[in-house]
Formats: structure tokens, sequence, C-alpha cells
């Protein structure tokens, strides 16, 4: 095994199965966000660097595109096993560099899984369609095609299970596949290259650059990839977006969020604050999903805040190991900084602070990135804290009257991610499900994550692209459609046609 969790260890680069060193001179810090300290360096790739894991991959995709999509699914199967083998070490990697607790690291791992147990199923998803004597002896079948040389560029917050969204499908569909996963948490990569490899994985066809925007860019307009896939916020997403277009790539770009949940007066207020506590809070409010937004209607705003302060004041931060911890640190000084930033422009705008998390220490972990709970209350739709992504645990509380103005707001979001409502009502939440303009609704759950044979994907500037990630839209993501028609030469038509041919 690659022994990727030792402190003193150079993350690298994995280029046509095997480690390759760096060879740019450049290098970032690796943090253990707990500790506050550096627990390893990454190599930062250049443009030369790049060039050599798109030649490997192209080398090898075509060989792999040739390769019976049955067979391709039997590396899949292995791969499986080996995850499951191996979840309690890439859920600690994730924890010791990203600080999110080591359950829901492991939650994390399942998450992504799923996924590699979806593709599994490639045979069955690659499938075309038949059309028998479609006229003068013709028959017509279509095909789904493997599109070559793929990249994904990965953020911090899921290191293992956003890579499975793209990487697993990639490679089902023929393709073979470049992961840039973030610097600032960048060991679960190679520990995912390894197991690939160990999975049967031909070289070449998964690699892994480690780097910074030297290495996006480049990636961005090398003339041998021809699709990319990101997660990360929207002001990266659309620059990905529009200079993977310009260069004539396919390009699907998941980008911010501003999750809202929706609080209806009949709904049970104990399992609404319990959910909010786990959706903001969770991974120290550092997912794409995570609720940022409690959208108290009617009478219940005072009760409903009163329950989510109690419960939040209860969360114990520490250590992401630590047994018993609820939320860990954020991933960085510079995330804290920006938290810290926002819940001060909160007061600055006149919400009313109910709770704050600034200047949090943990016992033994005292230079660690620490952000206590923050809540907010009487914020409104024009404040900063509203307005943008914190991704941070800052929850904000709105208040509004009815359905309708519950609605509104969330549809003039400039984001459209997710989005739920608890209510006991079945009409109101078929009305809400159906007006919302979101990508992903709950109802009674706070975070509707999409299964793995479902598709992940928001609305608005929440997604920049045709497709959403993973399931069907993975797959036609990942392909491109070719129509065949053919007839043999007993059932040709003799002479030129100069007419449209038409069936009937």
């Amino acid at each position: 095994m690659i022994h990727t969790s030792t402190p003193s260890a150079t993350v690298s680069h994995w280029i046509d199965g095997r480690l390759q060193p760096g060879r740019s001179g450049r290098e970032a810090d690796v943090f253990d966000p707990a500790l506050g300290s550096v627990a390893r360096r990454v190599a930062l790739a250049s443009a030369a660097e790049v060039d050599a894991a798109v030649a490997s991959a192209a080398q090898a995709q075509p060989a792999w595109g040739d390769t019976a999509p049955q067979r391709r699914a039997r590396v899949l199967f292995r791969m499986k096993e080996l995850v499951e083998r191996h979840t309690d070490e890439l859920a600690r990697l994730i924890t010791r560099e990203h600080g999110k607790t080591f359950p829901d690291a492991k939650g994390e791992v399942h998450r992504g899984l799923e996924v590699i147990e979806f593709a599994c199923a490639a045979p069955q998803l690659l499938k075309g369609q038949y059309s028998d004597n479609v006229g003068g002896g013709i028959v017509n079948w279509s095909q789904r095609m493997p599109l070559g040389v793929t990249a994904g560029i990965t953020p911090f917050n899921f290191p293992f299970m956003v890579p499975m969204w793209m990487a697993p499908l990639a490679i089902a569909c023929g393709n073979a596949f470049i992961l840039k996963p973030s610097e600032r948490d960048p060991s679960p990569s190679l520990l995912i290259a390894e197991l690939f490899a160990e999975a049967g994985l031909p070289d070449g066809v998964f690699n892994v650059l480690q780097g910074d925007r030297e290495a996006v860019d480049a990636l961005l307009v090398h003339p041998d990839v021809a699709a990319v896939s990101f997660v990360g916020s929207t002001p990266i997403a659309r620059h990905i977006y529009e200079t993977a277009a310009r260069h004539g790539k396919r390009a699907q770009a998941l980008a911010g969020a501003k999750n809202h949940l929706v609080v209806m007066p009949d709904a049970d207020l104990d399992q609404a604050a319990d959910a909010l506590i786990g959706a903001a809070y969770g991974s120290a409010g550092e997912r794409c999903m995570a609720i940022s937004v409690a959208v108290a209607v009617g009478h219940i705003g005072d009760p409903l805040v009163e329950r989510i302060r109690v419960r939040a004041q209860a969360l114990r931060v520490d250590d992401g190991e630590a047994p018993g911890a609820d939320m860990g640190p954020v991933v960085s000084a510079e995330a804290r900084a920006r938290i810290e930033g926002y819940i001060a422009s909160g007061v600055d705008e006149g919400a009313r602070l109910v709770l704050d998390g600034r200047g949090l220490v943990v016992p033994g972990r005292e230079q660690g990135f620490f952000v206590g709970a923050t809540l907010f209350d009487e914020v409104g739709p024009q404040m900063k804290i509203y307005r943008e992504e914190i991704f941070g645990p800052v929850l904000c509380v709105v208040r509004v009257d009815s359905l309708d103005e519950a609605v509104a707001l969330v549809n003039e979001h400039a984001f459209g991610n997710g989005v739920s409502c608890y209510t006991r009502n079945g009409g109101v939440a078929q009305a809400f499900a159906q007006r919302i303009q979101v990508g992903m609704v709950g109802i009674n759950v706070p975070i509707p994550v999409p299964m793995a044979w479902h598709s992940f994907g928001g609305w608005k500037q929440s997604l920049f692209g045709d497709h959403h990630a993973y399931g069907e839209e993975g797959v036609r993501f990942y392909t491109r459609y070719k129509s065949v028609m053919q007839r043999w030469p007993e059932g040709e038509v003799r002479g030129p046609q100069f007419v449209m041919p038409v069936n009937g």
C-alpha cells in the first residue's frame, strides 16, 4: 500500500499507473485542520506534467474503449470490493486533511461507493435502441460511444465522494479519466488511484494530477481533453464552463448554493429543528447541500429559533477523530477568517446574532481552525449573509407570512441547488415541489441528495451545462450518441435516389 497518511510524505501525481514525483519545483502545504499545523506537502503540476498525464490517458483510452462493457464492469466490481475493504483508511485520510468527523467521512465513502455500484451496470446502461425494417430493407440502431480523455476538477469538501460522481461512470463508458483534486486534501486521490490499479484498471486509464489553477487551465485548453466535470464555487464554475466551451469541450460545472429549508406552521417543530441542526452544522457547514437558510412561515418563528438555539449550543466541536464529536474544524485558517467575516457582516447589517461561533478554542487543539455553530434570526434577503454562500456553520432564519411568500423568496434567489419543506400537509408538499425553481427538492428530507441511479444537480447559478452529475445524466455526459442505418446489397434499391427517403 502507498503510505499516503505518513505526515512527512509529499503527495505527488499518479500518471501511467505509478507514482510520479512533482517536477515543477512548486509545492503547497497540506494542513491538519484540527491541529492547525502542516501535515505534509503536495506537488503542484506544471503544464508539462499535464501534458504527460493527458498523453498517458490518450494512449490508454482506445484499447479501454474497445474493451467489452462487461469486462469494464468487472474492474468496477473489484473496485467496489476494495473500497469496502479500505473504507476506514479512506475516511481517516479525509478526516485528517478535511476535518469532518470520522463517522461523517465514512458516510462520504459509502455515498461514493453507491456510484461505483451503479457504474457496475455498464452493460445495461450503455445499451442502444434498435428498429427493424424502417424502410427499403434498412435497419436503424443507436450506440453510445466514449468521448476519449475526460477530466474532473473536484472540491475539498468531498475528496472521495465527488471524484466518484465522475470517474467510475467515465471509466464504465470507455473513457480515460484525469482527476485534479483539491490541493487542500489531496491524499485520498492517491489511494483511489492505487485501488483502481489493484482492481485491474489498465495503466493510464485513471491518472491523478495534483495542482492549482495552472493545472486546471492547462486541462481546459488541452486539445486532447474532450470533456471536463467540475464541482465548486459559482465564479470558478463559470470560468471552467466558459473556457472549456470556448475550446470545444463538453463541460459540466456544478456551482454554488444557498439552500433553504421551509418550515410550515403545521410541521413537527422538534423534527424540523433536528433536521436543521444536522443539515446546517454537519461537516461544519462545508457541504454544497448544507441548509444555510431556515424559512419560518407564520407564527412558528420564535419556538423554532429557540429549539435550534438549544440544540446548537449542545453541539460538541472537536477533532474529527474524537469520540462523540458532532462537528470538526473548517478546512483552513483562510476559511475560518472568511466565515468570521460573514458573521461580522451579519451583525453590521442588523441581523440578530443568537449564537456566535467566533473565537472557539478546543482544549488540546488550540491552534485548530474551529468555528462554533452560529445562528442568526431576523435576516433579510438584502443582507450579504443571505445572498452569498458562506460555506461554514452559519444558519440564517428568515421569517415570512405564507407559503406563497416562502416560494417566492426561494425562487428569487440566484442559486437553485437544493431546498426542503417540512409540513404534514400533502397538498402543501405537492404545491411546493411543483412550484419551486430548484434542482433538488426534499419534503421532510433536509438534504435531498439523489441516489446514485438518479442524478445530482441544481438550477440557475448552481449549474453550468446541460447535464446533471452521475445517474443516467452522467452516462449521457460521458458518451456521444451515434445512429447507424444499415442495408445489405441484396436489399438495395437500384438507381440514384433524388427524393428524401420516407417510410410509408
